[in-house]
Protein backbone atom coordinates (compact mmCIF):
# COMPACT_ATOMS: atom_id res chain seq x y z
CA UNK A 1 0.00 0.00 0.00
CA UNK A 2 1.25 3.47 -0.81
CA UNK A 3 -1.29 5.20 1.49
CA UNK A 4 -3.02 3.95 4.61
CA UNK A 5 -5.48 6.01 6.65
CA UNK A 6 -6.39 4.70 10.09
CA UNK A 7 -9.31 5.94 12.22
CA UNK A 8 -8.97 9.54 11.05
CA UNK A 9 -11.00 12.21 12.86
CA UNK A 10 -11.39 15.91 12.10
CA UNK A 11 -13.81 18.48 13.50
CA UNK A 12 -14.20 22.21 13.04
CA UNK A 13 -15.67 23.56 16.26
CA UNK A 14 -18.78 21.55 17.00
CA UNK A 15 -19.01 20.17 13.46
CA UNK A 16 -17.61 16.65 13.11
CA UNK A 17 -16.40 16.24 9.52
CA UNK A 18 -14.34 13.04 9.57
CA UNK A 19 -15.49 10.48 12.13
CA UNK A 20 -13.12 7.55 11.82
CA UNK A 21 -11.99 7.15 8.22
CA UNK A 22 -10.19 3.92 7.35
CA UNK A 23 -8.89 3.22 3.86
CA UNK A 24 -5.89 1.63 2.13
CA UNK A 25 -4.82 2.70 -1.36
CA UNK A 26 -2.55 0.44 -3.45
CA UNK A 27 0.43 1.88 -5.26
CA UNK A 28 -0.07 2.89 -8.92
CA UNK A 29 -3.86 2.61 -8.67
CA UNK A 30 -6.71 5.04 -9.30
CA UNK A 31 -8.98 5.62 -6.31
CA UNK A 32 -12.07 7.82 -6.50
CA UNK A 33 -13.57 9.21 -3.30
CA UNK A 34 -17.26 9.87 -3.91
CA UNK A 35 -20.31 10.81 -1.89
CA UNK A 36 -22.80 13.58 -1.27
CA UNK A 37 -21.70 17.21 -1.06
CA UNK A 38 -20.47 18.35 2.33
CA UNK A 39 -19.39 14.92 3.56
CA UNK A 40 -15.74 15.87 4.01
CA UNK A 41 -14.09 14.63 0.81
CA UNK A 42 -11.87 17.69 0.36
CA UNK A 43 -11.06 17.73 4.07
CA UNK A 44 -9.96 14.11 3.81
CA UNK A 45 -7.54 14.85 0.98
CA UNK A 46 -6.10 17.86 2.80
CA UNK A 47 -5.66 15.83 5.98
CA UNK A 48 -3.83 13.13 4.03
CA UNK A 49 -1.44 15.74 2.62
CA UNK A 50 -1.04 17.47 5.97
CA UNK A 51 -2.52 20.73 4.68
CA UNK A 52 -5.02 20.41 7.54
CA UNK A 53 -3.94 18.67 10.77
CA UNK A 54 -6.13 15.73 11.78
CA UNK A 55 -7.49 15.69 15.34
CA UNK A 56 -6.61 12.01 15.75
CA UNK A 57 -5.80 8.91 13.75
CA UNK A 58 -2.89 8.15 11.47
CA UNK A 59 -1.91 8.68 7.83
CA UNK A 60 0.85 6.49 6.42
CA UNK A 61 2.78 7.11 3.20
CA UNK A 62 4.59 3.83 2.60
CA UNK A 63 6.42 3.27 5.92
CA UNK A 64 6.26 6.89 7.10
CA UNK A 65 3.53 8.06 9.48
CA UNK A 66 2.78 11.56 8.20
CA UNK A 67 0.69 12.50 11.22
CA UNK A 68 3.80 12.28 13.43
CA UNK A 69 6.06 14.47 11.30
CA UNK A 70 7.05 18.00 12.23
CA UNK A 71 6.45 20.83 9.77
CA UNK A 72 9.90 20.64 8.15
CA UNK A 73 9.67 16.87 7.68
CA UNK A 74 6.14 17.16 6.27
CA UNK A 75 7.17 19.80 3.74
CA UNK A 76 9.95 17.49 2.54
CA UNK A 77 7.69 14.44 2.19
CA UNK A 78 5.08 16.50 0.30
CA UNK A 79 7.48 16.56 -2.64
CA UNK A 80 6.18 13.05 -3.31
CA UNK A 81 2.63 14.46 -3.69
CA UNK A 82 0.97 16.58 -6.33
CA UNK A 83 -2.37 18.39 -6.13
CA UNK A 84 -4.51 19.36 -9.12
CA UNK A 85 -6.89 22.01 -7.81
CA UNK A 86 -10.54 22.23 -8.83
CA UNK A 87 -10.06 25.62 -10.53
CA UNK A 88 -6.47 24.79 -11.66
CA UNK A 89 -5.18 27.61 -9.34
CA UNK A 90 -2.81 28.98 -11.97
CA UNK A 91 -1.05 32.29 -11.33
CA UNK A 92 -2.93 34.76 -13.55
CA UNK A 93 0.00 37.18 -13.74
CA UNK A 94 2.31 34.48 -15.11
CA UNK A 95 2.39 32.88 -18.52
CA UNK A 96 1.71 29.17 -18.89
CA UNK A 97 5.45 28.58 -19.17
CA UNK A 98 6.17 30.55 -16.01
CA UNK A 99 3.45 28.65 -14.15
CA UNK A 100 5.08 25.36 -15.12
CA UNK A 101 8.55 26.63 -14.30
CA UNK A 102 7.51 27.71 -10.81
CA UNK A 103 7.73 24.32 -9.03
CA UNK A 104 11.02 23.53 -10.74
CA UNK A 105 12.57 26.80 -9.60
CA UNK A 106 10.99 27.22 -6.18
CA UNK A 107 10.65 23.62 -4.95
CA UNK A 108 13.33 21.64 -6.77
CA UNK A 109 15.70 24.60 -7.03
CA UNK A 110 16.51 23.89 -10.67
CA UNK A 111 18.63 26.76 -12.04
CA UNK A 112 19.63 25.60 -15.51
CA UNK A 113 17.51 27.59 -17.96
CA UNK A 114 17.86 25.10 -20.80
CA UNK A 115 16.75 22.18 -18.60
CA UNK A 116 13.74 24.16 -17.36
CA UNK A 117 12.64 25.12 -20.88
CA UNK A 118 13.06 21.53 -22.07
CA UNK A 119 10.96 20.11 -19.23
CA UNK A 120 8.21 22.69 -19.83
CA UNK A 121 8.09 21.93 -23.55
CA UNK A 122 8.02 18.17 -22.86
CA UNK A 123 5.12 18.33 -20.41
CA UNK A 124 3.08 20.59 -22.71
CA UNK A 125 3.65 18.17 -25.54
CA UNK A 126 2.62 15.28 -23.27
CA UNK A 127 -0.70 16.93 -22.35
CA UNK A 128 -1.22 17.67 -26.07
CA UNK A 129 -0.97 21.45 -25.73
CA UNK A 130 2.39 22.15 -27.38
CA UNK A 131 3.65 25.67 -27.92
CA UNK A 132 1.39 27.56 -25.48
CA UNK A 133 4.21 28.66 -23.15
CA UNK A 134 3.65 32.36 -23.85
CA UNK A 135 -0.12 32.34 -23.32
CA UNK A 136 -1.71 33.48 -20.06
CA UNK A 137 -4.32 31.50 -18.08
CA UNK A 138 -6.96 34.04 -19.13
CA UNK A 139 -6.33 33.07 -22.76
CA UNK A 140 -7.13 29.41 -22.11
CA UNK A 141 -10.42 27.53 -22.14
CA UNK A 142 -11.59 25.78 -18.98
CA UNK A 143 -10.41 22.42 -20.23
CA UNK A 144 -7.00 23.79 -21.19
CA UNK A 145 -6.56 25.39 -17.75
CA UNK A 146 -7.38 22.06 -16.10
CA UNK A 147 -4.77 20.28 -18.21
CA UNK A 148 -2.12 22.90 -17.48
CA UNK A 149 -2.97 22.58 -13.77
CA UNK A 150 -2.33 18.85 -14.00
CA UNK A 151 0.90 19.50 -15.92
CA UNK A 152 2.14 21.85 -13.20
CA UNK A 153 1.42 19.20 -10.55
CA UNK A 154 3.40 16.68 -12.62
CA UNK A 155 6.49 18.89 -12.81
CA UNK A 156 7.61 17.55 -9.41
CA UNK A 157 7.23 13.96 -10.67
CA UNK A 158 4.97 12.99 -7.74
CA UNK A 159 4.29 9.43 -6.68
CA UNK A 160 0.74 10.38 -5.68
CA UNK A 161 -1.42 12.93 -7.47
CA UNK A 162 -4.63 14.24 -5.89
CA UNK A 163 -7.39 15.56 -8.17
CA UNK A 164 -10.05 17.82 -6.62
CA UNK A 165 -13.18 17.70 -8.81
CA UNK A 166 -11.21 17.50 -12.09
CA UNK A 167 -14.28 17.78 -14.35
CA UNK A 168 -16.29 20.49 -12.55
CA UNK A 169 -17.53 23.14 -14.96
CA UNK A 170 -16.70 21.15 -18.09
CA UNK A 171 -19.04 19.81 -20.74
CA UNK A 172 -19.25 16.01 -21.22
CA UNK A 173 -16.68 15.94 -24.04
CA UNK A 174 -14.08 17.92 -22.10
CA UNK A 175 -14.86 15.93 -18.96
CA UNK A 176 -14.01 12.72 -20.81
CA UNK A 177 -10.77 14.33 -22.04
CA UNK A 178 -9.74 15.16 -18.48
CA UNK A 179 -10.64 11.72 -17.14
CA UNK A 180 -8.64 10.14 -19.98
CA UNK A 181 -5.73 12.37 -18.92
CA UNK A 182 -6.03 10.95 -15.39
CA UNK A 183 -5.82 7.47 -16.93
CA UNK A 184 -2.68 8.45 -18.84
CA UNK A 185 -1.07 9.91 -15.72
CA UNK A 186 -1.69 6.59 -13.99
CA UNK A 187 -0.89 4.13 -16.77
CA UNK A 188 1.93 5.91 -18.60
CA UNK A 189 3.66 7.60 -15.67
CA UNK A 190 2.85 5.06 -12.95
CA UNK A 191 1.43 7.72 -10.62
CA UNK A 192 -1.09 6.77 -7.94
CA UNK A 193 -4.16 8.94 -8.59
CA UNK A 194 -6.73 9.88 -5.94
CA UNK A 195 -9.83 11.74 -7.12
CA UNK A 196 -12.66 13.60 -5.49
CA UNK A 197 -15.39 13.67 -8.09
CA UNK A 198 -19.13 13.96 -8.64
CA UNK A 199 -18.73 12.45 -12.11
CA UNK A 200 -19.81 9.00 -10.94
CA UNK A 201 -20.03 7.22 -14.33
CA UNK A 202 -16.51 8.40 -15.22
CA UNK A 203 -15.19 7.42 -11.79
CA UNK A 204 -16.59 3.93 -12.22
CA UNK A 205 -15.10 3.75 -15.71
CA UNK A 206 -11.50 4.61 -14.85
CA UNK A 207 -11.04 3.70 -11.17
CA UNK A 208 -9.51 0.61 -9.65
CA UNK A 209 -11.08 1.50 -6.30
CA UNK A 210 -14.16 3.46 -5.21
CA UNK A 211 -14.48 4.78 -1.65
CA UNK A 212 -17.89 6.14 -0.64
CA UNK A 213 -17.71 8.73 2.13
CA UNK A 214 -20.87 9.32 4.13
CA UNK A 215 -21.25 11.29 7.36
CA UNK A 216 -17.51 11.34 7.89
CA UNK A 217 -16.74 7.66 7.38
CA UNK A 218 -16.18 5.22 4.51
CA UNK A 219 -19.35 3.14 4.16
CA UNK A 220 -18.40 1.30 0.95
CA UNK A 221 -14.94 0.60 -0.41
CA UNK A 222 -13.69 -1.72 -3.12
CA UNK A 223 -13.61 -2.34 -6.84
CA UNK A 224 -16.28 -0.43 -8.81
CA UNK A 225 -18.35 -3.56 -9.34
CA UNK A 226 -18.20 -4.34 -5.61
CA UNK A 227 -19.36 -0.87 -4.59
CA UNK A 228 -22.11 -1.04 -7.23
CA UNK A 229 -23.47 -4.08 -5.39
CA UNK A 230 -23.40 -2.37 -1.97
CA UNK A 231 -26.49 -2.92 0.18
CA UNK A 232 -26.01 0.42 1.98
CA UNK A 233 -29.17 2.49 1.39
CA UNK A 234 -27.36 5.81 0.81
CA UNK A 235 -24.86 4.27 -1.60
CA UNK A 236 -27.60 2.54 -3.59
CA UNK A 237 -29.72 5.69 -3.81
CA UNK A 238 -26.75 7.89 -4.74
CA UNK A 239 -25.59 5.57 -7.50
CA UNK A 240 -29.10 5.05 -8.84
CA UNK A 241 -29.65 8.78 -9.18
CA UNK A 242 -26.17 9.38 -10.65
CA UNK A 243 -26.52 6.76 -13.37
CA UNK A 244 -30.17 7.64 -14.10
CA UNK A 245 -29.14 11.26 -14.72
CA UNK A 246 -26.64 9.99 -17.31
CA UNK A 247 -29.44 8.25 -19.20
CA UNK A 248 -31.82 11.25 -19.27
Amino acid sequence: MILKIENLYKAFGNKNVLTGVNIEIPEKSICSVVGQSGTGKSVLLKCIMGMIPADSGAVWFKDVELTRLNRKELIEIRKHFGYAFQNAALFDSMTVGENLEFPLREVLQVKNRAIIKKKVAEILDWIELPGIEHMHPSDLSGGMRKRVGVARALMLQPEVLFFDEPTTGLDPVLSETIMNLVLRVNKELGVTCILITHDIPAAFRISDQIAFLHQGTIVADGKPEEVARSDHDIVRAFLRISFNELQV
